[in-house]
Protein backbone atom coordinates (compact mmCIF):
# COMPACT_ATOMS: atom_id res chain seq x y z
CA UNK A 1 0.00 0.00 0.00
CA UNK A 2 1.43 3.62 -1.37
CA UNK A 3 1.49 6.34 0.72
CA UNK A 4 -1.22 8.18 -0.42
CA UNK A 5 -3.38 4.92 0.00
CA UNK A 6 -2.71 5.38 3.94
CA UNK A 7 -3.29 9.33 3.52
CA UNK A 8 -6.65 8.02 2.24
CA UNK A 9 -7.58 5.33 4.68
CA UNK A 10 -6.52 7.38 7.69
CA UNK A 11 -8.83 10.24 6.19
CA UNK A 12 -11.69 8.08 5.51
CA UNK A 13 -11.08 6.74 8.97
CA UNK A 14 -11.09 9.83 10.78
CA UNK A 15 -14.22 10.74 8.55
CA UNK A 16 -16.52 7.98 10.06
CA UNK A 17 -15.23 8.38 13.38
CA UNK A 18 -15.80 12.24 13.60
CA UNK A 19 -19.19 11.89 12.02
CA UNK A 20 -20.16 9.12 14.26
CA UNK A 21 -19.57 11.38 17.03
CA UNK A 22 -21.16 14.37 16.36
CA UNK A 23 -24.71 12.61 15.18
CA UNK A 24 -24.34 11.49 18.82
CA UNK A 25 -26.16 14.93 20.23
CA UNK A 26 -28.62 15.56 17.11
CA UNK A 27 -29.69 12.31 17.11
CA UNK A 28 -30.76 12.39 20.64
CA UNK A 29 -32.80 15.59 20.89
CA UNK A 30 -34.32 13.81 17.52
CA UNK A 31 -35.38 10.81 19.23
CA UNK A 32 -36.74 13.07 21.80
CA UNK A 33 -38.71 15.07 19.24
CA UNK A 34 -40.03 12.11 17.55
CA UNK A 35 -42.27 11.04 20.79
CA UNK A 36 -43.40 15.06 20.87
CA UNK A 37 -44.30 15.25 17.39
CA UNK A 38 -45.70 11.90 17.07
CA UNK A 39 -48.12 12.85 20.00
CA UNK A 40 -49.00 16.21 17.68
CA UNK A 41 -46.92 18.38 19.25
CA UNK A 42 -43.86 20.84 17.40
CA UNK A 43 -41.39 21.38 20.01
CA UNK A 44 -39.58 24.21 18.84
CA UNK A 45 -37.69 24.76 22.49
CA UNK A 46 -35.44 22.09 21.70
CA UNK A 47 -32.84 24.54 21.11
CA UNK A 48 -32.66 26.42 24.37
CA UNK A 49 -33.35 22.63 26.16
CA UNK A 50 -30.24 21.57 24.78
CA UNK A 51 -28.57 24.75 26.27
CA UNK A 52 -30.04 24.32 29.29
CA UNK A 53 -28.99 20.82 29.16
CA UNK A 54 -25.22 21.57 28.48
CA UNK A 55 -25.22 24.31 31.36
CA UNK A 56 -26.69 21.94 34.07
CA UNK A 57 -24.00 19.32 33.10
CA UNK A 58 -21.24 21.58 33.30
CA UNK A 59 -22.22 23.36 36.33
CA UNK A 60 -23.21 19.24 37.95
CA UNK A 61 -19.85 17.57 37.04
CA UNK A 62 -17.34 20.90 37.49
CA UNK A 63 -18.72 21.08 41.40
CA UNK A 64 -19.05 17.12 41.49
CA UNK A 65 -16.14 15.98 39.25
CA UNK A 66 -18.49 13.07 37.89
CA UNK A 67 -19.42 13.31 34.43
CA UNK A 68 -22.22 10.96 35.00
CA UNK A 69 -23.92 13.30 37.32
CA UNK A 70 -23.75 15.58 34.88
CA UNK A 71 -25.66 13.40 32.91
CA UNK A 72 -28.09 13.23 35.38
CA UNK A 73 -28.25 17.18 36.57
CA UNK A 74 -28.82 17.13 32.24
CA UNK A 75 -31.50 15.13 32.12
CA UNK A 76 -33.42 16.54 35.03
CA UNK A 77 -32.98 20.11 34.05
CA UNK A 78 -34.44 19.60 30.49
CA UNK A 79 -37.38 17.59 32.18
CA UNK A 80 -38.18 20.17 34.09
CA UNK A 81 -38.02 22.86 31.80
CA UNK A 82 -40.08 21.00 29.34
CA UNK A 83 -42.69 21.24 32.28
CA UNK A 84 -43.32 24.68 32.00
CA UNK A 85 -43.63 24.15 27.66
CA UNK A 86 -45.86 21.24 27.91
CA UNK A 87 -47.82 23.48 30.02
CA UNK A 88 -48.09 26.03 27.94
CA UNK A 89 -48.80 23.49 24.75
CA UNK A 90 -50.72 21.49 25.67
CA UNK A 91 -52.69 22.93 28.57
CA UNK A 92 -52.96 26.69 27.18
CA UNK A 93 -52.86 25.63 23.91
CA UNK A 94 -50.62 28.80 22.83
CA UNK A 95 -49.15 28.95 19.30
CA UNK A 96 -46.50 26.30 19.86
CA UNK A 97 -44.26 28.14 17.29
CA UNK A 98 -44.20 31.37 18.90
CA UNK A 99 -43.98 29.43 22.66
CA UNK A 100 -40.64 27.50 21.48
CA UNK A 101 -39.25 31.17 19.64
CA UNK A 102 -39.69 32.91 22.69
CA UNK A 103 -38.46 29.95 24.97
CA UNK A 104 -35.40 29.59 22.97
CA UNK A 105 -34.45 33.23 23.32
CA UNK A 106 -35.18 33.26 27.32
CA UNK A 107 -33.37 29.95 27.73
CA UNK A 108 -30.39 31.73 26.07
CA UNK A 109 -30.18 34.62 28.45
CA UNK A 110 -31.15 32.62 31.83
CA UNK A 111 -27.81 30.28 30.99
CA UNK A 112 -25.72 33.14 30.02
CA UNK A 113 -26.95 35.02 33.42
CA UNK A 114 -26.59 31.74 35.00
CA UNK A 115 -23.60 30.70 33.92
CA UNK A 116 -21.59 33.84 34.24
CA UNK A 117 -23.42 34.01 37.97
CA UNK A 118 -21.72 30.84 39.33
CA UNK A 119 -18.55 30.99 36.85
CA UNK A 120 -16.44 30.95 39.85
CA UNK A 121 -18.03 27.64 40.51
CA UNK A 122 -15.37 26.05 38.08
CA UNK A 123 -13.48 29.01 37.42
CA UNK A 124 -14.00 28.63 33.55
CA UNK A 125 -12.21 25.23 33.38
CA UNK A 126 -12.81 22.54 31.43
CA UNK A 127 -14.96 19.65 33.03
CA UNK A 128 -13.98 16.06 33.25
CA UNK A 129 -15.17 14.33 29.66
CA UNK A 130 -16.09 11.06 28.78
CA UNK A 131 -13.06 9.12 27.24
CA UNK A 132 -13.68 6.74 24.34
CA UNK A 133 -13.97 3.40 25.49
CA UNK A 134 -11.83 1.30 23.38
CA UNK A 135 -13.75 -2.39 22.75
CA UNK A 136 -10.44 -4.65 22.92
CA UNK A 137 -9.87 -6.08 19.51
CA UNK A 138 -13.03 -4.58 17.52
CA UNK A 139 -11.28 -1.19 17.83
CA UNK A 140 -8.41 -2.12 16.47
CA UNK A 141 -10.09 -3.08 12.59
CA UNK A 142 -9.17 -0.84 9.94
CA UNK A 143 -11.21 1.63 8.62
CA UNK A 144 -14.60 1.03 11.00
CA UNK A 145 -12.33 0.13 14.26
CA UNK A 146 -12.15 3.01 15.79
CA UNK A 147 -15.07 4.95 14.33
CA UNK A 148 -17.71 2.07 15.75
CA UNK A 149 -15.43 0.73 18.60
CA UNK A 150 -13.75 3.89 19.93
CA UNK A 151 -16.09 6.08 20.79
CA UNK A 152 -17.52 7.61 24.30
CA UNK A 153 -20.26 5.81 26.30
CA UNK A 154 -22.55 7.98 25.53
CA UNK A 155 -22.53 7.38 22.03
CA UNK A 156 -23.12 3.69 23.17
CA UNK A 157 -26.30 4.75 25.21
CA UNK A 158 -27.52 6.91 22.43
CA UNK A 159 -28.01 3.86 19.86
CA UNK A 160 -29.55 1.84 22.91
CA UNK A 161 -31.81 4.68 22.72
CA UNK A 162 -32.72 4.05 19.37
CA UNK A 163 -33.90 0.69 19.89
CA UNK A 164 -35.66 1.63 23.21
CA UNK A 165 -37.23 4.48 21.38
CA UNK A 166 -38.29 1.71 18.18
CA UNK A 167 -39.69 -0.76 20.63
CA UNK A 168 -41.83 1.65 22.69
CA UNK A 169 -43.41 3.25 19.72
CA UNK A 170 -44.38 0.58 17.73
CA UNK A 171 -44.61 -2.40 19.88
CA UNK A 172 -46.01 -0.97 23.53
CA UNK A 173 -49.57 0.23 24.26
CA UNK A 174 -47.82 3.54 25.45
CA UNK A 175 -46.79 4.26 21.75
CA UNK A 176 -50.01 3.16 19.96
CA UNK A 177 -51.32 6.04 22.15
CA UNK A 178 -49.09 8.19 21.23
CA UNK A 179 -49.50 7.79 17.52
CA UNK A 180 -53.15 7.61 18.16
CA UNK A 181 -53.53 10.84 19.52
CA UNK A 182 -51.10 12.38 16.82
CA UNK A 183 -52.74 11.16 13.99
CA UNK A 184 -56.39 11.56 15.00
CA UNK A 185 -57.06 12.69 18.61
CA UNK A 186 -60.96 13.10 18.32
CA UNK A 187 -61.30 9.10 17.70
CA UNK A 188 -58.56 8.31 20.70
CA UNK A 189 -60.40 10.75 22.77
CA UNK A 190 -63.80 8.59 21.46
CA UNK A 191 -61.41 5.39 22.92
CA UNK A 192 -60.54 6.49 26.43
CA UNK A 193 -57.29 7.81 25.50
CA UNK A 194 -56.10 11.14 27.05
CA UNK A 195 -55.37 13.60 24.85
CA UNK A 196 -53.50 15.76 27.09
CA UNK A 197 -51.86 13.54 28.92
CA UNK A 198 -50.09 11.66 25.97
CA UNK A 199 -49.11 15.35 24.57
CA UNK A 200 -48.06 16.01 27.99
CA UNK A 201 -45.59 12.66 28.19
CA UNK A 202 -44.71 13.43 24.86
CA UNK A 203 -43.13 16.98 25.64
CA UNK A 204 -41.45 15.70 28.74
CA UNK A 205 -39.89 12.76 27.03
CA UNK A 206 -38.64 15.09 24.30
CA UNK A 207 -37.50 17.92 27.24
CA UNK A 208 -35.34 14.69 29.15
CA UNK A 209 -33.59 13.69 25.52
CA UNK A 210 -32.18 17.18 24.74
CA UNK A 211 -31.04 17.89 28.55
CA UNK A 212 -29.63 14.84 27.63
CA UNK A 213 -28.10 15.83 24.64
CA UNK A 214 -27.02 19.17 25.96
CA UNK A 215 -24.47 17.01 27.92
CA UNK A 216 -23.30 15.20 24.97
CA UNK A 217 -22.51 17.95 23.73
CA UNK A 218 -20.62 19.14 26.80
CA UNK A 219 -19.02 16.18 27.88
CA UNK A 220 -18.27 14.15 24.95
CA UNK A 221 -17.49 16.79 22.50
CA UNK A 222 -16.24 20.46 23.94
CA UNK A 223 -15.82 20.31 27.95
CA UNK A 224 -16.48 24.34 28.09
CA UNK A 225 -19.54 26.00 28.30
CA UNK A 226 -20.41 28.43 25.57
CA UNK A 227 -23.51 30.37 25.23
CA UNK A 228 -23.05 29.41 21.54
CA UNK A 229 -22.29 25.37 22.63
CA UNK A 230 -25.74 24.57 20.86
CA UNK A 231 -25.00 26.02 17.29
CA UNK A 232 -28.38 25.81 16.11
CA UNK A 233 -28.60 22.01 16.58
CA UNK A 234 -31.74 21.71 18.07
CA UNK A 235 -33.21 23.13 14.63
CA UNK A 236 -30.92 20.80 12.96
CA UNK A 237 -32.58 18.04 15.15
CA UNK A 238 -36.22 18.67 13.84
CA UNK A 239 -35.03 19.21 10.74
CA UNK A 240 -33.63 14.86 11.49
CA UNK A 241 -36.95 14.34 12.88
CA UNK A 242 -38.69 15.10 8.88
CA UNK A 243 -36.12 14.09 7.43
CA UNK A 244 -35.89 10.56 9.28
CA UNK A 245 -40.01 10.25 8.76
CA UNK A 246 -40.75 10.49 12.35
CA UNK A 247 -38.95 6.97 12.60
CA UNK A 248 -36.29 6.06 15.01
CA UNK A 249 -34.17 4.13 12.81
CA UNK A 250 -34.64 6.10 9.72
CA UNK A 251 -33.96 9.62 12.13
CA UNK A 252 -30.51 7.96 13.11
CA UNK A 253 -29.35 7.23 9.56
CA UNK A 254 -30.74 11.03 8.93
CA UNK A 255 -28.59 12.40 11.74
CA UNK A 256 -25.46 10.22 10.64
CA UNK A 257 -25.71 12.20 7.20
CA UNK A 258 -25.44 15.34 9.43
CA UNK A 259 -22.72 13.91 11.27
CA UNK A 260 -20.80 13.14 7.82
CA UNK A 261 -21.58 16.41 6.69
CA UNK A 262 -20.29 18.37 9.82
CA UNK A 263 -16.89 16.30 9.83
CA UNK A 264 -16.29 16.47 6.67
CA UNK A 265 -16.65 20.83 6.95
CA UNK A 266 -14.12 20.14 9.54
CA UNK A 267 -11.86 17.68 7.62
CA UNK A 268 -12.01 19.82 4.41
CA UNK A 269 -10.73 22.91 7.19
CA UNK A 270 -8.04 21.51 8.02
CA UNK A 271 -6.62 20.05 4.91
CA UNK A 272 -6.66 23.58 3.75
CA UNK A 273 -8.41 23.36 0.66
CA UNK A 274 -8.82 27.10 0.65
CA UNK A 275 -12.60 27.84 0.29
CA UNK A 276 -13.91 30.34 2.16
CA UNK A 277 -14.56 28.84 5.89
CA UNK A 278 -18.11 30.39 5.88
CA UNK A 279 -18.95 27.94 2.80
CA UNK A 280 -17.85 24.92 4.97
CA UNK A 281 -19.41 26.08 7.65
CA UNK A 282 -22.90 25.84 5.95
CA UNK A 283 -22.23 22.53 4.45
CA UNK A 284 -23.70 20.25 6.85
CA UNK A 285 -27.22 23.03 7.22
CA UNK A 286 -27.31 22.98 3.53
CA UNK A 287 -27.47 19.85 3.23
CA UNK A 288 -30.05 19.17 5.65
CA UNK A 289 -32.10 22.18 4.19
CA UNK A 290 -32.07 20.07 0.55
CA UNK A 291 -32.36 17.01 2.68
CA UNK A 292 -36.39 18.24 4.15
CA UNK A 293 -37.08 20.19 0.53
CA UNK A 294 -38.00 16.93 -0.42
CA UNK A 295 -35.20 16.18 -2.90
CA UNK A 296 -34.19 12.89 -1.50
CA UNK A 297 -36.64 10.36 -0.98
CA UNK A 298 -39.51 12.63 -1.87
CA UNK A 299 -41.33 14.97 0.59
CA UNK A 300 -42.28 13.08 4.29
CA UNK A 301 -46.22 13.00 5.35
CA UNK A 302 -46.19 14.09 9.00
CA UNK A 303 -48.06 13.21 11.90
CA UNK A 304 -51.98 14.31 10.59
CA UNK A 305 -52.66 16.23 13.94
CA UNK A 306 -49.45 17.77 14.29
CA UNK A 307 -49.70 21.81 15.84
CA UNK A 308 -53.71 21.23 15.90
CA UNK A 309 -54.99 21.71 19.62
CA UNK A 310 -57.58 19.71 21.00
CA UNK A 311 -60.51 20.16 22.46
CA UNK A 312 -63.34 17.85 24.17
Amino acid sequence: MDSLSILDAAFLSTWLAAAIRLAGPVLLAALGEVFAERSGVLNIGIEGLLLIGALAAYLACGLSGSSWLGVFAAIVSGWLASLLLSWLYVTVQASQVVVGIVFNLLALGACSLVFRTTGEVTGGQSVAMFPALQIPGLSELPWVGPALFGQPVLLYVTLLLVLVASMVLQRSRFGLSLRAVGENPRAADAAGISVKRMRHAGVWISGGAAGMAGAYLMLCEVGVYRDSIVSGQGFIALAIVILGRWTPWKVMLAALVFGLADALQLSLQLLGWGLPPQLLLALPYALTLLAISGMFGGKSVQPAALLMPHQR
